[in-house]
């Protein structure tokens, strides 16, 4: 392990990764590098959706979109887009993304100091790397990388994720949602089945938000799961929002900074409204939780400890998806007394 020497570094690319749940759980490393170079230029890349995730953000100055499933495709699209950063002449790149592709990406860009953990079979392509630590599921994403940093010898500092949207954003948030008490719900998983809870239970529990606790509720989901979204809808007896399939990132993180209860499986949406310090209810099957809760003030996290999970599968081998089946109505609404009762 080599200490980073953070002398005349004014230009800095971050490599992001790819799904955006593990990109707010980076938000605190950026940080992190925002404080340790107040004064340099920070140019995130990252793929479409992290990137809309990240715009508008105050620790870094530019995002570029790097596209590899479209005009970035391939070896070809790799290193036209790596030439472009060698032009950008950068000082520093930072992977939080662990591939080996990024290591290339960074040494084709001509960038001399290459830090990131030794993952991937990429360590003869960085000039600093950091061992991954012994068991990294032991403990939450948000310290795997800031342990990162901590082994290029620069300080951590704060453990807040962080978001930022613009007054806009928010205006049109509560425009949409209007007065009242609302409840955001993502009943998706971009990663796969096995972090999916039931469409009908979904819709039990929230009519018995609306009944039971006064809320409003809104549905939210991505582009693929409007079908989804009116399964619920059509189970339902309460009236609802149903906004599944309709919104941008951008306005998913809008209405999830809007909300005052959000319930969501193990996904990207959970980890945005942790960033904006929402109360949540979080449904675990197949994933680790003790990696991955919602790392915010008041959370509480839904899991049953049956011995065939966490499997960290995209699809239950088993078939019969027990780890999720097992997560009654009752449950979900039990920590959404629990977090009531807690103190704000």
């Amino acid at each position: 392990m080599r200490v980073l020497d953070t002398r005349n570094i004014r230009k800095i690319l971050v490599r992001a990764t790819n799904w955006i749940g593990d990109a707010v759980m980076t938000t605190p490393a950026l940080g992190a590098v925002r404080r340790a170079f107040p004064d340099a230029r920070i140019v995130l890349a990252a793929n479409p959706p992290v990137a809309e995730l990240m715009k508008s953000h105050p620790w870094c100055d530019v995002v570029i979109v790097y596209d590899k499933k479209g005009r970035d495709a391939g070896w070809r699209g790799l290193y036209r887009f790596s030439r472009k950063l060698a032009a950008e002449r950068f000082d520093l790149a930072i992977l939080f993304q662990n591939a080996i592709e990024a290591a290339v990406m960074a040494r084709l860009a001509g960038i001399g100091r290459r830090a990131g953990y030794a993952t991937d079979g990429r360590r003869f392509l960085l000039t600093h790397s950091v061992r991954v630590p012994r068991d990294p599921h032991r403990f939450h994403q948000v310290y795997y990388y800031l342990h990162m940093l901590g082994g290029l010898g620069l300080e951590a500092g704060g453990h807040k994720l962080c978001l930022g949207l613009t007054e806009e954003e928010k205006d049109w948030a509560g425009r949409l949602l209007g007065p009242g008490k609302w409840a955001a719900i993502n009943p998706g998983a971009a990663y796969g089945s096995a972090k999916k809870w039931y469409p009908d239970r979904f819709a039990g529990v929230a009519d018995r938000l609306v009944s039971d606790y006064g809320y409003r509720v809104v549905l939210l989901g991505g582009p693929g799961e409007a079908g989804l979204g009116s399964e619920i809808e059509s189970a339902m007896r309460a009236p609802v929002l149903n906004m599944a399939g309709r919104t941008s990132i951008r306005q998913v993180m809008a209405v999830l900074n809007a909300a005052d209860l959000v319930i969501s499986n193990d996904s990207g949406p959970m980890h945005v409204a942790a960033a904006f310090d929402r109360p949540v209810v979080a449904l675990f099957g197949p994933s680790l939780h003790l990696a991955a809760y919602p790392f915010c003030s008041r959370y509480r996290v839904v899991r049953k400890p049956v011995e065939c999970a966490p499997c960290l599968k995209r699809q239950c081998p088993k078939g019969h998806h027990r780890c999720m089946d097992e997560i009654s109505v009752e449950d979900v609404l039990a920590a959404v007394d629990d977090l009531a009762g807690e103190s704000v």
